[in-house]
């Protein structure tokens, strides 16, 4: 069993951080001492592993409570929580095109500089 600094320190998730997800509801397991200090196990340290992951990639705080509901209600919301993932999958993708795209028109505007440059010093153009 580790501490929260334990955590912190393996999994760069910051104390406030955890305290929150756990006040949420996404840290299903978190254990606590007689004296209220938490206590972390392997499998909460995967959860806070994916939750952070959730979260990077912009999956919200109500979404997240909801697939840790249906995680604790068992096996019967497999179906439940795999079409989550699918469409968590799905909008990640879609950004991700998003984001390519967009960097092609700032790799475009580099390759004009690069001309405009060459040209302003008489160079030529490397390819």
């Amino acid at each position: 069993m580790k501490e929260i600094k334990d955590v912190v320190s393996e999994t760069g998730v910051t104390a406030s951080a955890l305290r929150f997800y756990e006040s949420m509801g996404l840290l299903p397991y978190v254990k606590r001492t007689q004296s209220g200090i938490r206590l972390y196990d392997d499998e909460d340290i995967k959860w806070v592993d994916f939750v952070t992951a959730l979260r990077r990639t912009s999956m919200s705080i109500s979404q997240i409570q909801e697939y840790v509901r249906l995680y604790k209600e068992g096996d019967h919301t497999i179906s439940k929580r795999k079409m989550m993932m699918i469409e968590h999958k799905k909008a990640i993708e879609e950004k991700m095109e998003e984001i390519y795209r967009n960097l092609d028109k700032i790799n475009y505007k580099l390759a004009l500089y690069d001309v405009m440059e060459a040209q302003m010093n008489n160079d030529k153009i490397k390819i």
